[in-house]
């Protein structure tokens, strides 16, 4: 992974750096080898998140087919 630093900017390419981190779950590893994990509770938790990735794929087809309401967005910055 690589981050430029433009104009000295040490604290901005940190930001990057940290931003790029988060999205390819550098962190989440990390976190997750700090402590054994049992086998069988490695089996549980991926067993979970498979099927939270299923309900989000499902409710992400049914927004778009029109049958559930697409999320609210959220408006910042006024007032």
């Amino acid at each position: 992974m690589q981050v430029l630093v433009r104009d000295n900017n040490v604290d901005q390419a940190l930001r990057v750096l940290k931003k790029k981190m988060q999205r390819e779950g550098v962190f989440r590893e990390m976190k997750a080898r700090s402590a054994y994990e049992k086998p069988s509770e490695r089996r549980a938790r991926e067993k979970s998140e498979a099927i939270r990735r299923q309900r989000k794929l499902a409710r992400k087809k049914l927004q778009r087919e029109g049958l559930l309401p697409a999320p609210k967005k959220v408006v910042r910055g006024q007032r």
